[in-house]
């Protein structure tokens, strides 16, 4: 079993940064594959980054070289630096990590990018 809890998200300019962080309670963080998801209103739950128990990472075309996801398993934490935001990454972001057929969902995070 894994508890995940977001924070975080919040309000930004267009351009700006925000760090998103994932805290993880329970055993075994560090053999999850971990990623980062977000939901626009009336849109489906989409994949922003993932990044696994070895370290490999992927991310969505949407965010390359904007969006930089990472790990600190010495501490079961996730991350996800955003930055050059746009309006269109304003969503509900969520943490998920999965194991086989064992899958944990965050509560998610506010993220708006507006001026």
């Amino acid at each position: 079993q894994v508890q995940l809890v977001e924070s975080g998200g919040g309000l930004v300019q267009p351009g700006g940064s925000l760090r998103l962080s994932c805290a993880a309670s329970g055993s075994s963080f560090s053999i999850y594959t971990m990623g980062w998801y977000r939901q626009a209103p009336g849109k489906q739950r989409e994949l922003v980054a993932g990044i696994t128990s070895g370290g490999s990472t992927n991310y969505a075309d949407s965010v390359k070289d904007r969006f930089t996801i990472s790990r600190d398993n010495t501490k079961n934490m996730m991350y996800l630096q955003m930055n050059n935001l746009k309006s269109e990454d304003t969503a509900i972001y969520y943490c998920k990590a999965n194991r086989g057929p064992y899958i944990y969902w965050g509560q998610g995070t506010q993220v708006t990018v507006s001026s």
